[in-house]
């Protein structure tokens, strides 16, 4: 599928990355190169402390639309590296996304609450046979979510996933720590699809610190979190230690290309953040009043994923994991 970008990871061998003929080269030492071609490109996670750029790759990658996630020590994105450019009418977008008024958030914030509650409620019925009430408390969510309820969403859906003794803490025992690596490239790819969609990453709609230069990729990433959950409760149940190693890593960036139900047709979970990006700039740059009229532009996945997608062969596993297909807070 042309529209299906790739996410990328390298990880275990040192690289050097170069750009020749509009494809990205990976050379590792006494292999042949690999070259992906730079438009195929959606993510590239780099969590190997001795990878080499060149100036021409961060640019070619940039020029592409391809983020760029540089990792620490804890193997998290530290950093992320976007394309300036991602719209043709991109400054007259940011002044419309600035001036949105309150209430349009307010409805924006509702409905991605009560897509994250619901798709929750899914995760939960498949994996224990009960939802928990998590169905009715998504109804409930009012405009900005005033009485928090998805924080008692959450109260519910943890110790019923993963266990009575299990706390969600991003420095917490295991799973947390998969659940983190697993949040932080889904927060990569939707940083990158919103400035694809020609919207500023750090002008968020509820989240709004200022040290935080993506607040509106950690508004949007909310109701695709579950998807995560649920590869990581699958990892768990298969006997899997909850550290994050290489088969945690490879069966979180394959769900990328899993299929994904959205709006009755099935499609990469990729292009899926694509589409709610391009949902949201609809619904902060239009030029509808009303603000329940804009929220209903914002178009969001539901059910649990469907199933690979075909995508272009995957690099060796020594040398980065490959599915079709920054830093902060990775709570959910």
């Amino acid at each position: 599928m042309a529209d299906l970008k790739r996410v990328i990871e390298i990880s275990s061998a040192p690289t050097r990355l170069s750009v020749k003929h509009k494809q990205l080269v990976l050379e590792i030492a006494e292999r042949e190169p690999v070259r992906v071609p730079l438009e195929d490109l959606g993510v590239l996670v780099v969590d190997q402390p001795e990878t080499r750029f060149t100036h021409n790759a961060l640019v070619g990658l940039a020029e592409a639309g391809a983020t760029v996630a540089l990792c620490g020590a804890d193997h998290l994105p530290a950093a992320l590296l976007l394309p300036l450019d991602g719209h043709g009418r991109q400054a007259e977008r940011f002044r419309r996304q600035a001036d949105a008024n309150a209430p349009v958030k307010k409805r924006l914030w509702q409905a991605l609450i009560a897509a994250k509650i619901s798709q929750q409620a899914i995760v939960l019925l498949a994996a224990k046979g009960r939802d928990d009430g998590l169905p009715r408390l998504a109804g409930q969510v009012r405009s900005g979510d005033p009485d928090n309820l998805e924080a008692q969403a959450a109260q519910r859906y943890w110790p019923a996933l993963m266990g009575r003794d299990f706390r969600r803490d991003r420095f917490g025992a295991p799973p947390n720590g998969l659940l983190n690596y697993g949040y932080a490239v889904l927060r990569a790819a939707c940083a990158r699809s919103l400035v694809g969609a020609g919207l500023h990453p750090s002008l968020g709609i509820f989240h709004e610190r200022r040290d935080n230069p993506f607040c509106l990729a950690d508004d949007l990433i909310e109701p695709f979190r579950p998807y995560v959950d649920w590869v990581v409760h699958g990892l768990m149940e298969a006997g899997h230690a909850g550290e994050v190693d290489r088969d945690g890593k490879r069966a979180l960036l394959g769900l990328f290309g899993e299929r994904v139900d959205l709006g009755g047709r099935a499609v990469p979970l990729m292009l899926a953040i694509e589409r709610a990006a391009q949902g949201l700039a609809a619904a902060l740059a239009g030029d509808e009043i009303s603000e329940a009229g804009n929220a209903a532009r914002l178009i969001l996945p539901r059910g649990l994923t469907l199933g690979a997608e075909a995508a272009s062969p995957p690099l060796p596993d020594d040398e980065a994991s490959d599915a079709g297909a920054g830093d902060g807070p990775p709570a959910g």
